[in-house]
């Protein structure tokens, strides 16, 4: 039994990260994609529990042999999905939730090497996103303009997106991804757990 790809985007302060770990809380046989990232850790991430934190030589290799289904340079990093992992998870029949940006979701639709029902999850408004942003206390004043400016380009995506969450409130938001992952099992046919429906005799 094969799961099903689940591709989450968000600006970054948007509340994906919080959102998506009560989500994989709540939802039974769900589970999250790991990236590679060139990126330093930040306080309190883990190798293989977060990201895998590689050195830019090793991604760039990786690049070369064709190991990622989508890779991306994001505010100066690497980022990337390697494909031997995702469909180990999926063949395994589990589903799957890949947390990548704009670009990395924008390869994969038009690639089409994998069928993904993608969810795009935005702040109230501006202002609240910046004080989220500052309120992480995690990126300098320039790297908070960055941020922003970015944030304003992924909002011009969304209307690509096949289902928008607006972070109003964490519950709700949990609520609505949680909803979206259900309404895909029963679609193939599998229980809310996850597991397969048996054909039932006429």
């Amino acid at each position: 039994m094969s799961g099903s790809l689940f591709i989450v985007s968000a600006p970054s302060g948007a509340g994906k990260t919080t959102i998506l770990k009560k989500a994989m809380q709540r939802a039974e046989r769900l589970v999250f994609s790991v990236s590679h990232t060139t990126r330093t850790a930040r306080a309190g991430e883990q190798h293989g529990r977060d990201y895998y934190f590689v050195e830019q030589n090793a991604f760039e290799e990786m690049i070369g042999s064709g190991a990622f289904l989508e890779w991306a340079r994001v505010h100066g990093n690497y980022y990337g999905t390697a494909m031997a992992q995702l469909t180990e998870k999926l063949d395994r029949g589990y589903d799957v939730v890949l947390d990548i940006d704009v670009q990395g979701a924008e390869i994969i639709r038009n690639e089409g090497q994998m069928t993904a029902a993608d969810i795009f999850i935005a702040p109230p408004d501006r202002f609240q996103l910046e004080e989220r942003l500052r309120k992480r206390g995690t990126e300098d004043e320039q790297s908070i303009r960055t941020r922003l400016a970015n944030a304003e380009a992924e909002m011009d995506q969304c209307e690509k997106y096949d289902y928008l969450i607006v972070n109003d409130t964490i519950e709700d938001a949990v609520t609505m991804l949680c909803s979206i992952i259900y309404a895909g099992r029963a679609r193939d046919r599998r229980t809310k757990d996850g597991r397969l429906i048996p054909a039932m005799s006429k």
